[in-house]
């Protein structure tokens, strides 16, 4: 075997998604997932640290490229405005370039494992669009309570569009997440 095989990565992904929904996440070993990959234990380890960190590889760019596309927003945009708007294109793209996106929710619902390692990505999230707030001038407050409540739009999207099976568009999902929002607040 080549020590750096072209498509090793993408092949691991693909057959840790395949072992994890045929076997459930926590009977599955790193072994098998290099074996169905063709690769051996150890070629795993240079991509990846753990049979956690499959699920989530790419994820630590989702929170600085939310941070530039707020900073990047209208400066005259309200705090909600520019984070929403961000978090459509952001996430339009992270659905149309994340292959098995349905699937990996699957494994991540049927495992506190893997959940708890999302949450912990999610606050990452949120204090990326924090603290892009901050830098905007607004509020600490502000970007504190507009960070919280855009995250949880975000998760909200995410699962609206999971269950649809890609039948509609990421950021229609945001839309109807956000008009519930606002409808909650308003008391309608």
């Amino acid at each position: 075997m080549a020590r750096w095989d072209p498509g090793a990565e993408e092949r691991l992904r693909r057959a840790a998604l395949e072992l994890y929904l045929e076997h459930g996440y926590d009977n599955v070993t790193v072994t098998q997932i290099a074996e169905r990959a063709g690769l051996t234990r150890r070629s795993y380890f240079r991509y990846f640290p753990d049979k956690r960190e499959i699920l989530f590889a790419g994820s630590e760019a989702l929170p600085p490229a939310l941070a530039d596309a707020i900073l990047a927003a209208d400066p005259d945009a309200a705090p909600l405005t520019a984070v929403l708007d961000a978090l459509s294109r952001i996430g339009t793209r992270l659905v149309e370039e994340v292959e098995g996106v349905p699937q990996r929710r699957a494994v991540i619902d049927a495992s506190p494992e893997l959940q708890e390692r999302e949450r912990t990505k999610t606050a990452a999230i949120t204090e990326a669009i924090r603290s892009a707030l901050v830098r905007r001038h607004v509020s600490a407050l502000t970007a504190v309570l507009v960070a919280e409540l855009a995250t949880v739009a975000f998760q909200n999207a995410f699962r609206q569009w999971t269950a649809a099976d890609g039948q509609a568009g990421f950021d229609g999902c945001l839309r109807e997440v956000t008009e519930e929002l606002r409808s909650a607040f308003a008391g309608t």
